[in-house]
């Protein structure tokens, strides 16, 4: 696609975001799905981990690289809403997975897509929200939205001007809506199922929807509290457990990225 450049900037940056919207919709390059099998066994889990892992991170770093663009442009450093709204909106029309888009500034206060302007709500008390301010980018952290309330995963960058940052860009991308792109880009058999964890052992994906941003002893008893204790200490490996009366075998490597844990299982014999 050829890039418009004209005098207008809204319209320029409504191009740049254009381009790279294919990204957040769709698999890497390097890591394309592996085909459905009917049999486990035709299954190679390590690859389905690699792209499951690879999935993620690259659609969180495609809004990532979305937002920065936004962050860049003359209306944002504006702080002012009404005139970086309009990216805003694109942006918020071409993800499918999220649930808000925000645009907060140093107070805290913030405006959002969902609510289409101003909200009641302050992003002062999330525990993310001074490392924006203090210039860095934020992706991974889970929370449920002030906003909306859904659980999600938030991506944002600071915007700056001489340096100081004067705002902030968000998206809070909706976690159930994460776990269905996964499950339709993927396309694994009925048998093997992923999840994820962050550091504090929460699930931010898990392809039984109704477990996500749960704990692995809300599900099953409390001796998957240690298992999975142990297993985020580690970069990667495997590991073996019950769950409502079935052996399960799991593998799983930690991003870098992210700071999560992906995991890949299957019910053994």
């Amino acid at each position: 696609m050829k890039i418009v450049t004209t005098g207008n900037t809204v319209s320029r940056v409504m191009a740049l975001i254009a381009f790279a919207s294919p990204m957040l919709a769709t698999l890497p390059a390097h890591a394309e799905a592996p085909a459905a099998s009917t049999k486990m066994a035709t299954v190679d889990a390590q690859v389905v981990l690699n792209t499951y892992q690879g999935l993620v991170e690259e659609h969180l770093s495609g809004v990532l690289r979305s937002i920065k663009v936004v962050a860049e442009s003359p209306e944002a450093k504006s702080a002012n809403w009404e005139r970086t709204r309009p990216m805003l909106d694109r942006l918020d029309k071409d993800l499918e997975t999220d649930a808000s888009v925000w645009y907060a500034m140093p107070n805290g206060s913030y405006y959002s897509t969902s609510a289409e302007g101003l909200t009641e709500q302050n992003l002062g008390d999330r525990s993310y929200f001074p490392r924006l301010m203090a210039g860095q980018d934020v992706e991974g952290d889970l929370v449920v939205s002030k906003s909306t309330g859904h659980r999600t995963v938030i991506v944002a960058t600071p915007v700056k001007v001489d340096g100081k940052v004067v705002a902030a860009i968000g998206v809070s991308l909706r976690l159930r809506l994460l776990t269905q792109f996964i499950e339709k880009n993927t396309q694994l058999p009925t048998d093997m199922y992923f999840y994820s964890m962050n550091s504090d052992a929460l699930i931010s994906t898990h392809r039984n929807i109704d477990r996500m941003f749960k704990h692995p002893t809300d599900i099953g008893d409390e001796s998957l509290g240690p298992i999975f204790t142990s297993a985020l200490a580690k970069e990667k490996g495997q590991l073996d457990y019950k769950l409502n009366g079935k052996n399960i075998s799991a593998i799983f490597q930690k991003s870098k990225a992210l700071g999560w844990h992906f995991f890949i299982a299957r019910q053994s014999e």
